[in-house]
Formats: C-alpha cells, sequence, structure tokens
C-alpha cells in the first residue's frame, strides 16, 4: 500500500465514524405530509357555494374526478359537464391502512381532462369546479394538475359530493353531513352516456 493509500484511510474511516450519527438522525427524520386538501391556486368552494357559481354563471364548468365505480353507487351531481377520474380502483391491489382496494393514478388524467375542456371551448380564465367524495384527497391535487396548463380559476369543492362524516351517534363514520348529495343540491344515479367516462382503447 502506498504512503498516499495510508494517509487517506484513517482519514475516510474517521470522517465515517463522526458522521454516523448524523446518518442515522437523516434516516429517521419523518418527511413532511402533503396537504393533499389544499391547492396552489388556493380556491375552494363548499358544494353549496359551488352550485351557486354555476348557477350565476354559465360557463362554469364542473368536473367529477371521482371513479365510475364511486359514481355508480353513490350517485352524479346533475349540473357535471365532465367526468374524468383522478384515480381509479384496482381491484387488484389491497390498501391494509383502508382496508378497501387501492387506488392507482390514472396516468392518461391530463390528456383526457384537457381533450374534454378543448371540446367544451373552455377557456383558460373559465371557473372549472373540480369535485371528488369528500374534498380531501382528489379534487385539490387534480385543480393542481389543470393549474400546470394555465388554468387560473381552478376551485376544489372542499366538502365534495358525499361530504364528511358523521362524529357521534349511531351513524358515525357515514357520510351524511353537507356534500352534494346532503345539501339538497340536483342529484341523479343516471349519467349523461356523453358526460360518462370512458377508458382509453
Amino acid at each position: 500500500m502506498s504512503f498516499h493509500s495510508w494517509l487517506v484511510l484513517p482519514i475516510a474511516l474517521s470522517m465515517l465514524f463522526f458522521n454516523a450519527p448524523s446518518l442515522a438522525q437523516d434516516s429517521t427524520t419523518p418527511v413532511e405530509q402533503v396537504d393533499l386538501t389544499k391547492s396552489q391556486l388556493g380556491l375552494y368552494l363548499t358544494a353549496k357555494e359551488a352550485y351557486q357559481l354555476l348557477e350565476n354563471d354559465p360557463k362554469a364548468i364542473l368536473v367529477d374526478v371521482r371513479d365510475p365505480v364511486e359514481i355508480k353507487f353513490t350517485g352524479f351531481a346533475q349540473a357535471t359537464k365532465v367526468h374524468v377520474p383522478f384515480q381509479l380502483t384496482d381491484v387488484s391491489l389491497w390498501n391494509e391502512q383502508a382496508q378497501s382496494w387501492a387506488m392507482r393514478p390514472n396516468l392518461h388524467f391530463d390528456q383526457e381532462l384537457l381533450q374534454k375542456l378543448n371540446q367544451l371551448g373552455v377557456a383558460k380564465d373559465a371557473n372549472i369546479i373540480m369535485m371528488c367524495r369528500s374534498g380531501s384527497t382528489r379534487s385539490a391535487p387534480a385543480a393542481d394538475r389543470l393549474a400546470v396548463y394555465g388554468y387560473s380559476k381552478v376551485w376544489s369543492v372542499s366538502d365534495g359530493f358525499e361530504g364528511t362524516t358523521e362524529k357521534t351517534g349511531l351513524s358515525k363514520g357515514v357520510r351524511k353531513v353537507d356534500g352534494w348529495r346532503n345539501s339538497g343540491l340536483p342529484w341523479s344515479y343516471k349519467i349523461p352516456e356523453g358526460v360518462a367516462w370512458r377508458p382509453q382503447q
């Protein structure tokens, strides 16, 4: 071994030794949780406010970003003009924490949504309202996706279609509080064929 190697080896070992605690600390540093209820544009509406905006602005667009299965069994806001799921149920995967099937991203979300908006002639400064089940995980991130393309008035419905859950009583955990469906706003189990999402072939 050369003199240079003998000189470098102790230095390298000492650096590894003294840096070990900091390395261990870094590995256990908690990862900052992203608040999926917040969007980059910071625009939020309750379901009632969203309905009022749609009534007052004929150019406003309501976009449902839920999985088709959700819509089939829980209903659909009649004012909806676009349906493109932000995530899709993957029955081949199980989410242990949620005790339900896992969700996976719709890899074509941006393309499909932009195509729908273009077909409807929606301007970049139009009021676009994104709605998911409860406003807690999908509508705000979906709004962020549109913001990337220059849409400047993209709203997230903070209580979603089904609303929030009862906190006490026999119906604890059931989504019976606020939301589009619980606010007496027009909805149906029937989905217009021209609005319903179809997967890309």
